[in-house]
């Protein structure tokens, strides 16, 4: 079986859960993960090793990694702060430790509690402690398309800190708008730039749908070469460190983008559907898909009675 064209990894049940203000039980949020599973994904971020006290609604996630049923060939991946979050990980059987730091020194401030020397310092602990171990390290770029404190980030800072993770050795890099800023010429001149330093199957592309553009730039990344790409079920989630920064892009709204254009994902499209139409009842909200609400485009319908 070849390869999917288009890879999409699901963040929803850390990023897009990590803000929700509605505590979601234990219990539905590994149901949640072993449906996504079952759907067919190969990359699922399941969880944050991060202080309860910084974000509370995933204080259980040693216990929800404990819980869920591991379906052969998907990875299973943990956000890690810092070395004591990197080990409560890979306590928990995380398959994937992915680090985050912001190009932006003061989101980094903001979101971290640290400049750029810190964290990195601590991603240098973490390299260490791992180096031989049956785990693999992905390093995040946050805010790489720009900063609702500084604005846009150069290229050239984006560039090398990329340089600096695989120094460090890590598995993949991720290029991520964290607060939605990103325009597709934008993204296009930099997937570009950053596919001469990291192959396209080690590159992923995590956009936010803030400012309407996150399918848009999506479509500007795989034109640009890029594989990979982080998506949200419901378009769930935001940076709680950014004003604004509502909501990933969409699960089931990029794979049926992907699928209606003939770009294959490898995922099932109508158990996304379902697993989507069962968020409100466990966040106490509507979310912000538009495919869980109208249906496929093949979905046909009878004509109102008076038609007929």
């Amino acid at each position: 079986m070849s390869a999917p064209a288009v890879i999409v990894q699901e963040v929803g049940p850390r990023d897009g859960l990590q803000i929700e203000p509605a505590w979601v039980e234990t219990a539905d949020k590994v149901a949640l993960v072993d449906g996504l599973s079952r759907a067919g994904f190969s990359r699922i971020e399941v969880s944050s090793f991060v202080s309860p006290k910084a974000v509370p609604a995933l204080r259980d996630a040693a216990e929800v990694f404990a819980r869920i049923e591991r379906r052969p060939g998907t990875v299973y991946v943990a956000l890690v702060p810092n070395l004591k979050g990197a080990e409560r990980a890979l306590e928990a059987r995380a398959d994937e430790l992915n680090l985050v730091m912001s190009a932006s020194e003061t989101h980094n401030h903001v979101n971290m509690g640290m400049g750029h020397d810190g964290s990195l310092a601590a991603f240098t602990r973490i390299a260490e402690a791992v180096r031989g171990l049956p785990v693999a390290v992905n390093a995040t770029v946050a805010t790489a398309f720009g900063c609702p404190f500084e604005g846009a980030q150069p290229p050239d800072k984006i560039a090398a800190i990329v340089a600096r993770y695989l120094d460090l050795g890590v598995d993949g890099v991720t290029l991520a708008d964290t607060t939605g800023m990103a325009n597709p010429r934008q993204v296009r001149d930099l997937v570009r730039r950053i596919l001469g330093q990291v192959p396209a199957d080690r590159l992923t592309l995590h956009f936010h749908d803030t400012r309407g553009l996150g399918l848009v730039n999506v479509l500007a990344a795989q034109e640009a070469g890029a594989r990979r790409f982080d998506t949200s079920l419901g378009g769930l989630g935001g940076c709680p460190f950014a004003p604004g920064a509502s909501g990933n892009v969409c699960t089931e709204d990029l794979v049926n983008l992907c699928h209606e254009t003939g770009l294959d994902t490898g995922l099932d499209l109508p158990a996304l559907i379902r697993l989507s139409r069962g968020l409100p009842r466990l966040v106490g909200h509507d979310s912000r898909g538009q495919l869980a609400k109208a249906g496929l485009a093949c979905d046909l319908h009878p004509p109102p009675a008076a038609a007929a």
